[in-house]
């Protein structure tokens, strides 16, 4: 991204360390770095800080290497580069997030914005395929989805794109706010309210009000895309938005429990058909790329996107997708069928994993660790996912846990007839070699502090 001398003028009137005059207001700076290790010559540079750094420590390096101008916070008493163009501002990172809002404003592609409690990464990444009709599609990376990821694959996009697709996180009340700000969506999605981070903010109701903050700087001509039958999610949005909203849903939802008949109708209904893994809408028949009802769900809220953006249904039959690593990701060890579901975990995304697990034929076993950020819940929603597990009838199960969790977890699983409590994945498979049987599907799912992928090497071919 480079930007007009112009531009930034407008933004935080005349620089000081140099001549702004008239003649120079149509000089170029750029591009916009963050990290004077990767700084080129004539590069606009923003010191970030943070818990461990402060990015103002490298303002005479960035200066040495090339920089043409600097925004400077007004707090820093460091020293400051002779003849570097700056600009005094309050907070530097909300001055990168201007600058990304900026440059937003020139882009001719649509974007869209993606949150939820759970399947954010996946439901970005079937955006993303889903929109690919259209032309090159500028999507968030890794977990670039906070305040320095999202101005910063925003800044990424340029004229060729025919979208953007943001994920925004959060791990507490304001956040999505300011990246609904910064990034000004045409399209907006909410792909459920659950209990991730419920730690923070207390209560299922005060995340379904972080949730819709998306919808802070949605365009007033946009669209948000939800599942039907949440009525927290229906009320926390009535109190910010008042445009159009689209409401997505399974068929059997209501069954379910997800649907209330005091919500809108869904505006779209899908039938879901798990052995064929197909989805069935409009007249249309979808293969799912992904596996579960869930994710069936996640393609639904896509594919109301990429209808909304002008992508033709019939061109999205065949859709594929790849998602990062430890996410719905099937592995092999000889005949043992592997669920890696190893990167994450909410409660939510474990009932998820779990009712998936219980649709595959032969023996079912499960490893499952320790959610974290949970809050006073945490004792009660692990309970809950070990009781689903007993519900559906698993042959084995291994818990990864300790302190309260894990005696909750314990007592949870009293009826089955395999299962072990352990504190680290290498003791998980102990009791697992000794189950495991050719032919058997083990799933593996945790909060990413688990580090549950450290196991799967030690399995063994049954």
């Amino acid at each position: 991204m480079t930007l007009q001398l112009a531009q930034l003028v407008q933004l935080w009137g005349r620089p000081e360390g140099g001549p702004a005059t008239a003649a120079d207001l149509e000089r170029e700076l750029g591009p916009v770095c963050t990290d004077s290790r990767q700084l080129q010559p004539g590069a606009f540079f923003i010191p970030l800080r943070g818990e461990r750094f402060d990015g103002h420590t490298f303002l005479n390096q960035a200066s040495q290497l090339g920089a043409q101008a600097a925004v400077v916070a007004s707090d820093w008493n460091g020293p400051l580069p002779e003849g570097l163009l700056h600009w005094q501002v309050e907070d530097t990172l909300w001055a990168y997030q201007q600058l990304a809002t900026l440059h937003r404003r020139q882009l001719k592609a649509g974007v869209v914005a993606v949150t939820g409690s759970a399947g954010k990464t996946t439901t970005r990444e079937l955006i993303r395929a889903a929109l690919e009709p259209l032309g090159d599609v500028q999507a968030t990376v890794s977990n670039n989805n906070n305040d320095i990821g999202v101005p910063l694959t925003l800044m990424g996009a340029h004229q060729g794109h025919a979208a953007v697709v943001l994920e925004m996180g959060m791990r507490g009340l304001g956040e999505i706010e300011r990246l609904s700000r910064c990034a000004e969506p045409q399209v907006a999605v909410i792909t459920n309210i659950g209990t991730a981070h419920i730690g923070r903010l207390g209560s299922r109701e005060a995340i379904a009000t972080a949730k819709c903050e998306i919808t802070a700087a949605l365009s007033p001509q946009g669209v948000i895309v939800i599942p039907a039958g949440d009525p927290l999610l229906e009320e926390a949005l009535s109190r910010c938005w008042n445009g159009r909203t689209l409401r997505v849903a399974l068929e059997g939802d209501g069954d379910a429990g997800l649907h209330e008949s005091d919500c809108p109708a869904a505006d779209l209904t899908g039938v879901y058909e798990p052995q064929q893994g197909l989805l069935n809408l409009e007249g249309l028949r979808f293969s799912c790329p992904l596996e579960g009802r869930h994710n069936a769900r996640n393609l639904m809220l896509a594919l109301a996107v990429a209808s909304e953006l002008g992508v033709p249904l019939a061109d999205l039959q065949g859709l594929e997708v790849s998602v990062p690593g430890g996410r719905n990701r099937r592995l092999s060890i000889g005949t043992l069928n592997l669920l890696d579901e190893t990167y994450n975990a909410s409660p939510e995304a474990v009932f998820a994993a779990l009712d998936l697990l219980a649709q595959q034929p032969g023996r079912r076993f499960a490893v499952l660790g320790t959610m974290l950020e949970l809050g006073a819940s945490s004792i009660e929603l692990h309970q809950a996912v070990v009781s689903r597990a007993v519900q559906l009838g698993l042959d084995g199960l291994v818990t990864v846990a300790s302190g309260e969790e894990a005696a909750a977890m314990q007592r949870a699983a009293e009826p089955l007839n395999r299962f072990a409590l352990v504190e680290s994945p290498e003791l998980a498979a102990e009791a697992l070699n000794q189950w495991l049987q050719p032919g058997d599907t083990l799933l593996l799912k945790a909060s990413r502090g688990v580090a549950l992928e450290r196991l799967i090497p030690l399995l063994k071919q049954p």
